[in-house]
């Protein structure tokens, strides 16, 4: 990747585990100050301190992506530490479902807002106190999923949310193209995560089986035979950050074994 004179500050959300974590470190070898956020302040604390720790340019803070007063504030905290933004990395997210007729408000909320409003309150930030859309160059990515794209069965909530990401970015990738700031999803499909583990549970406990028996059932769909790692889905991030993704905006791109051809 090109190094800069000034080093680019990227802010990347739920950031202490999963695929938040790879990009976190990713886009630190490659030369970004990082910026992490997360709800649980002992976790960023210590995944400041591991990163630290491996020589890389990174600090963080609390952050709850459901609530505009605490983005507005750690997109500030950013700016204080670091820097006006130069990357966004929308990557907090949760899982979420069960039959459709039996699903609460509250978790139907919870996953839009986590999953969907967050995109928007954490891109918006970033372009106004992180004072990215006085830029010619900016990077906004937000961790989409192929549930993006086509439908996942007990799991609309999810899948109208992560949709919802795919709509909200083509339509901000169009209208800041002329600036030069580019905005894309990736689409993960099955991912090596704690949040898989959680989706797998899920499973077994509605079809009333084995986790193992469920991970069996998912692998077979998957072309490549295999979950991906976080570390391949990072690396598409950190192409997107780079200079040489200038020409890429608008787009959904999965990462997901052949999962989803489409």
């Amino acid at each position: 990747m090109t190094q800069h004179t000034t080093p680019r500050v990227a802010l990347v959300t739920g950031a202490t585990s999963g695929i938040g974590l790879s990009s976190a470190r990713l886009l630190a070898r490659d030369g970004h100050r990082v910026f992490i956020g997360a709800r649980n302040a002992d976790n960023v604390a210590e995944t400041v301190k591991e990163l630290q720790a491996e020589g890389l340019d990174v600090d963080g803070g609390v952050v709850d992506v459901r609530d505009t007063a605490s983005v507005d504030a750690w997109v500030r905290s950013a700016v204080d530490r670091f820097g006006t933004v130069d990357v966004v990395v929308n990557n907090a997210g949760r899982s979420g479902g069960g039959p459709t007729a039996d699903i609460a408000d509250e978790l139907w909320d919870d996953v839009i807002d986590t999953n969907l409003n967050s995109v928007f309150r954490v891109t918006r930030a970033a372009l106004t106190i992180g004072g990215m859309r006085a830029k010619d160059r900016g990077r906004i990515i937000s961790i989409a999923s192929t549930a993006g794209k086509q439908g996942v069965v007990l799991g609309a909530p999810y899948s109208a949310s992560k949709h919802g990401v795919v709509g909200f970015t083509k339509a901000l990738g169009n209208e800041l193209a002329p600036t030069g700031i580019t905005v894309n999803a990736v689409c993960p499909g099955y991912v090596e995560t704690p949040m898989a583990q959680r989706v797998r549970q899920g499973y077994a406990a509605a079809y009333d089986t084995s986790e193992d028996a469920i991970l069996e059932k998912f692998q077979a769909k998957i072309p490549l035979g295999r979950y991906s790692t976080p570390e391949e889905v990072a690396g598409l991030v950190g192409y997107l950050a780079s200079d040489t993704a200038a020409s890429i905006t608008s787009q959904a791109l999965n990462v997901c074994g052949g999962l989803g051809n489409f």
